[in-house]
């Protein structure tokens, strides 16, 4: 299953925007194409609304790497149509 979401907008060229996608382990994926320079807390959130579950209960990675919320895709080095692994918090007995 694919969604589209597009956290950033504004007509510019490709230059300033990437694209990734945001995969959790059933499968479900969500496209995000956002600025260089978007903070993570954003596409964390809206990625967590679409599935959800609360941002608490979700982990982001990126390479293997957790991922802050006030990192950007420049910080860790992100290209167009990089992967960001989702993780959901298992609890129960």
């Amino acid at each position: 299953m694919t969604d589209e979401a597009m956290v950033a907008e504004d007509g510019s060229d490709g230059a300033t925007h990437i694209q990734v996608k945001v995969r959790s382990v059933d499968g479900h994926e969500v496209n995000f194409r956002i600025r260089r320079t978007t903070r993570m807390e954003k596409v964390m959130t809206v990625y967590c609304a679409r599935i959800g579950h609360p941002v608490a209960d979700v982990r982001f990675l990126y390479d293997g790497e957790r991922i802050s919320w006030d990192s950007t895709p420049e910080d860790l080095g992100m290209q167009d149509d990089d992967l960001i692994d989702v993780m959901v918090q298992q609890v129960g007995a």
